[in-house]
């Protein structure tokens, strides 16, 4: 597969995790060099590194710098996204290690980074699978380079499949912008052709254009299939339902929590109210006025054609099928 033409957002040089700060993106690229557990978990928490691949490997780099004392370091780094079941697989992986030295450490870290990259290739070929010729495709967020460390998980499947790709519809995906900022500037350097709408519009355009397909990542996915994604994507499937679009969600194996029997079992994170009131450091809305703003939301499983893992394509993902399809 060709590599990725987008910048890497994160790696380890000289003893530092150095971020590529995508708050900034597409205006500039911007890098922040860490130097402790704790400043990981700061940088995932105001989202410098976002996606649950990227803030796994991420977490697993600052498990390195944390190693000293490598209990507190795995409760604050769990604790910066609590929805993100990735980021506490990698802690946790992390904390089995039981040479503690710089050393041994890095090696996992490494071969976690580089098992994650892998992951995304094999996930973008299956799900290359499932698009036909001049499919129109309309995706959510982003679940691309930036926000895996590898090719993708949703966007790497429209990467490897750029040759039978028309379009791709991006939504925006308020409040942060993930889909007009990211997931849009990455299309752009790979030249795949692409149109942004509002979230608001997406129900419209599957009824006035032609929509093939929709392909979203994710952040958990409970036992029985039940989906946590970016707030919206829940909307979104209800949409495609409706109109008969296929609704495929891509995610690694790990994304899968089993220990959640369902999506009641999965905690949404609620974020800071002023990313609703502010927009680019303006606020947009009358003094006085509250917001709700919690960052996911849960698909359920009924409402998903099939999750898109690097083991194979579950159809029809409910607990029965996932349990048979990983037994």
């Amino acid at each position: 597969m060709k590599k990725s033409v987008t910048p890497e957002p994160l790696k380890f040089a000289k003893g530092e995790l150095i971020l590529l700060d995508q708050r900034k993106i597409p205006e500039k690229k911007t890098y922040i060099r860490i130097k402790t557990a704790c400043a990981t978990a700061k940088a995932i928490k105001d989202m410098v590194v976002r996606g649950a691949p990227a803030i796994g490997v991420a977490a697993a780099y600052g498990m390195v710098l944390g190693r000293k004392n490598p209990e507190k370091s795995a409760q604050i780094l769990i604790a910066a996204r609590p929805t993100a079941v990735n980021l506490k697989w990698a802690v946790q992986k992390m904390l089995k290690v039981k040479d503690r030295s710089f050393k041994t450490m890095m090696r996992e870290a490494i071969l976690l980074d580089k098992e994650n990259k892998k992951m995304c290739e094999l996930i973008s070929k299956n799900g290359a699978k499932l698009i036909k010729k001049s499919s129109r495709v309309m995706t959510h967020c982003n679940a691309g380079p930036l926000a895996t460390g590898g090719i993708g998980t949703a966007l790497g499947i429209i990467f490897a499949a750029r040759k039978n790709i028309e379009t791709v519809y991006v939504k925006e995906t308020r409040p942060r912008l993930q889909g007009a900022r990211l997931t849009a500037w990455e299309l752009k350097q790979w030249r795949i052709p692409c149109l942004l709408i509002s979230d608001g519009m997406a129900a419209h355009i599957m009824k006035t254009k032609r929509v093939d397909a929709v392909i979203v990542g994710a952040d958990r996915i409970a036992s029985n299939g039940d989906s946590a994604n970016k707030i919206g994507t829940y909307a979104l499937a209800i949409s495609a339902k409706y109109h008969k679009v296929p609704f495929y969600v891509a995610a690694p194996y790990s994304t899968i929590d089993f220990s959640a029997k369902s999506g009641k079992d999965i905690k949404i994170e609620e974020r800071d109210e002023k990313e609703m009131l502010f927009l680019c450091g303006k606020c947009i809305s009358a003094p006085g006025v509250k917001a709700l703003n919690p960052s996911f939301d849960v698909t359920p499983s009924s409402l998903i054609t099939a999750i898109i893992t690097e083991r194979g394509v579950i159809i029809n993902p409910c607990e029965k099928n996932i349990r048979k399809f990983y037994s």
